[in-house]
């Protein structure tokens, strides 16, 4: 006897039953509690400390805007950005020098960036300064002559000080961004006929400036900080004047701090025109360009609203 088997039904039709969902559970990272209570515990010591110190912190709200000291301000800002201007363009021909195949332009651009990274910028600006000593007078024939002592005033003190040692430092950075670029580049572009001065304003430079932006934005900040040091010359910005303040308003800790809020407020607004400009030059260099500081905290704060909202499900659950 022959027994037909339904080939159309059995255990084949039932379908196979799928994995089990993965209930994922974070590890527990109770080394980070620990030292995050510890951080915040010593941040709490510290500002009771400041609060209960002999500081009359409402003197610094009552001369924020005083009309001296944002004139303080206003001198800062532009010593900074000229002196900034006179090391952005002096660095730039310094290490066009010293990449240079001449022997002789080499070897100035590395003596001026020895001497003037070898010596503190307070020197050098005390040197200017006190250069009366050995030229009386200054003679530019028709143009203009006079004595040392009205020629340097304490404005062009704390710009040639202050430019002209920035210079020896934008120079390494512009000569490492220059170098960053391969040379088959450079190559190319003279096999078509372009001239020196074309491919480095044209090929060369462009494509160094993602290497030099980051660094550079750091020296103009670095550049906000040191505009400080001028006050020995004579010159009124920012640090000076809350010293003088300090002493005919009887406080001098008060304005100090005064100023340190003064320069975190401008070098925050410095370190914001970075972040934006190095994302700028990183086009073309990666594939997604970094977030922006608003994508950063919307993002940080959808992912806290998502583990919030987690937490509570499991708590019901």
């Amino acid at each position: 006897m022959t027994v037909d088997i339904d080939k159309t039904t059995g255990p084949a039709d039932t379908p196979p039953a799928g994995p089990e969902a993965i209930k994922a559970i974070p590890v527990r990272h109770y080394g980070r509690y620990v030292s995050a209570v510890v951080v915040l515990a010593l941040l709490g010591a510290v500002i009771y400390a400041f609060s209960q110190g002999r500081i009359n912190w409402g003197a610094i709200p009552d001369y924020f805007f005083n009309d001296r000291v944002l004139s303080g301000v206003g001198k800062t800002l532009l010593i900074t950005v000229l002196a900034m201007l006179i090391g952005v363009v002096g660095g730039i021909l310094l290490a066009v020098m010293r990449l240079s195949k001449n022997p002789v332009t080499s070897a100035i651009a590395w003596f001026y960036i020895w001497f003037f990274r070898g010596t503190p910028v307070l020197v050098q600006l005390v040197v200017w300064f006190n250069l009366g000593l050995v030229f009386e007078y200054i003679n530019l024939g028709p143009v203009y002559k006079d004595e040392w002592s009205q020629f340097m005033t304490p404005f062009l003190t704390a710009l040639l000080g202050l430019g002209l040692n920035e210079a020896a430092y934008m120079a390494e950075i512009c000569r490492a961004g220059l170098l960053s670029v391969d040379e088959g580049q450079t190559e190319a572009a003279h096999a078509l006929g372009m001239s020196h001065s074309k491919t480095l304003s044209r090929i060369v430079v462009p494509q160094a400036m993602r290497v030099i932006v980051p660094p550079t934005g750091n020296e103009v900040i670095n550049m906000l900080k040191t505009t400080s040091l001028v006050s020995v010359v004579q010159y009124s910005e920012l640090f000076r004047v809350a010293q003088d303040i300090g002493q005919t308003s009887g406080a001098p800790a008060e304005m100090l701090f005064l100023a340190a809020a003064w320069y975190l407020v401008l070098t925050s607004v410095f370190s914001v025109g970075q972040y934006y400009l190095e994302r700028y030059y990183a086009r073309g260099s990666t594939r997604q360009l970094p977030p922006t500081p608003w994508q950063k905290i919307r993002k940080n704060v959808l992912s806290l609203s998502n583990r919030t909202q987690s937490s509570r499900k499991g708590a019901a659950a």
